[in-house]
């Protein structure tokens, strides 16, 4: 009797204990992993220019396009995280030297939808490369569980849409990014 008394109170302890640590997840730092898909992405688009001198890579001179990231069960959905995101790694890209357009100046090809973020129309990505000479875009996806977001990021060739580079990784859903997440628009 006193063993199993003792036993429920060990349960009971690590039951309470076990359902306070969803509490203490705590945030991811969103820069330094942006920065790092940024990094990949870079090293990515080049190792394709060494190992196959065919095809092309990106350098730094060739404008960059980088859109914000969207929900990937609704691709015409993002929220401040995905618009963030996009931010970070255009900032991160644009530090390594690398010419990156600003989208968030309007044009006609590229969907803006106000408190949503650019959102690049597939069908439409030749015409913005042309419109505004841009050799790579920067898309990404990122989708939700209860205590993790999953990000996709790619770098896409605007002419043909061939992915030169992508990177894929989670992250931790802390009370601030969960917060992101939930504005949605």
């Amino acid at each position: 009797m006193v063993k199993t008394t003792r036993n429920l109170l060990i349960l009971s302890w690590l039951s309470v204990v076990l359902a306070s640590c969803s509490f203490l997840i705590r945030d991811a730092n969103l820069v330094r992993a942006s920065y790092q898909a940024a990094d990949y992405l870079l090293k990515g688009a080049k190792d394709i220019m060494t190992l196959q001198p065919r095809k092309n890579g990106v350098y730094p001179k060739q404008p960059i396009l980088v859109t914000s990231f969207v929900n990937i069960d609704n691709l015409q959905q993002s929220s401040t995280f995905g618009r963030v995101i996009g931010d970070q790694i255009g900032s991160r890209i644009a530090q390594k030297g690398y010419k990156v357009i600003e989208m968030k100046m309007r044009t006609s090809s590229i969907f803006v939808q106000r408190q949503t973020g650019e959102l690049v129309l597939s069908r439409e990505l030749r015409e913005i490369s042309l419109q505004h000479d841009a050799y790579a875009v920067v898309v990404g996806t990122y989708g939700e569980s209860k205590e993790s977001v999953y990000v996709t990021a790619k770098m896409i060739r605007a002419k043909d849409s061939v992915i030169l580079s992508s990177h894929d990784y989670w992250l931790p859903v802390g009370p601030d990014t969960k917060q992101m997440l939930r504005k949605r628009r």
